[in-house]
């Protein structure tokens, strides 16, 4: 199967649907629906606009993996609501957007479309495995920058990034990389954990930000040029650089597991072919009934059908 394929980052959509659809969307009993309804058109225009053959909504089924935390205790820390022993941490997500998710499931369920999520890894993770086997073309729809390490012009991978809505999206290839970020996609990763990202809990590197990092990466090659470079007198760091990197080893030497997505991720059979017609009408019909899915769904089992 080589045909384009089409990898979204299903919670970075199902957010932004939160955010920019009014929770005055609602369900015939009250119950907000944003989220379901504008992630259904969100999928209706990615498809109608790029045509991919094949679709995967890639899942979290743990956002926070213990291993991921073991290497960096920080990582994503500040987004924990709740801790668990023996079982996944619960991520703060909005009161209203919680008990909208499996009904998200369920409609993709019923739709046909590829719905995955592997136990001990993030959607990231699904993503980079599911790019890594592909045979043709890859198109990745987050709004989530670390995937950018993914982008390879050689095969065909491209992350589209949301701007507004999915209408306008930056169709990031090496070259937009390179004019942003002085890198490619195989540096955005050593970039990334150079610079750090508060979002996620990774410190960096003190003194070195997005910048200074292109240009460590520029004249050293990669992160390990950079570090070969820190222990070496002769090197052209600065001794402050030399110091900040020799001083953030530790560090360094266990985030590149932490910040690259994994590759090899045990994934399910799942058919990812773009489905013409709903795989349980039955079961649809009574979820847009009860939640009220109107227009939205049919546009996209319009779509669909096309």
């Amino acid at each position: 199967m080589t045909g384009r394929l089409m990898l979204l980052d299903t919670a970075s959509l199902y957010f932004r649907a939160y955010f920019g659809v009014p929770d005055s969307v609602r369900a015939p009993d009250g119950t907000p629906v944003n989220a379901v309804r504008g992630l259904l058109d969100f999928i209706d225009r990615l498809v109608r606009d790029h045509r991919p053959e094949r679709l995967v909504a890639c899942m979290d089924a743990d956002w926070r993996p213990q291993w991921r935390v073991d290497l960096i205790p920080t990582y994503k820390a500040h987004r924990v609501a709740e801790e668990h022993e023996g079982a996944p941490d619960e991520e703060q997500v909005p009161d209203t957007l919680t008990p909208q998710v499996p009904v998200i499931e369920a409609v993709l369920d019923a739709v046909g479309i590829a719905r995955v999520g592997v136990e001990g890894y993030e959607a990231d993770d699904v993503i980079g495995t599911f790019a890594a086997r592909a045979d043709g073309p890859v198109d990745i729809v987050t709004g989530d920058r670390d995937l950018y390490q993914l982008v390879d012009d050689r095969r065909g991978i491209r992350v589209l990034y949301p701007l507004k809505g999915v209408g306008t999206l930056q169709l990031t290839d090496e070259a937009v990389l390179r004019e942003k970020y002085g890198v490619d996609g195989r540096g955005y990763a050593d970039l990334a954990l150079l610079r750090g990202d508060p979002s996620d809990g990774l410190p960096g590197v003190a003194g070195i930000g997005e910048k200074t990092a292109a240009r460590l990466l520029a004249d050293f090659g990669d992160l390990a040029g950079i570090m070969a470079a820190a222990g070496d007198p002769a090197s052209k760091l600065t001794p402050s650089q030399r110091k900040r990197l020799t001083e953030a080893r530790p560090y360094v030497e266990v985030a590149p597991k932490v910040v690259r997505v994994a590759g090899d991720v045990p994934l399910p059979e799942v058919d990812t072919a773009l489905p013409r017609t709903p795989r349980d009408p039955a079961g649809l019909e009574e979820l847009a009934a009860r939640w009220g899915l109107g227009g939205s769904l049919q546009r996209l089992l319009t779509t669909l059908a096309q």
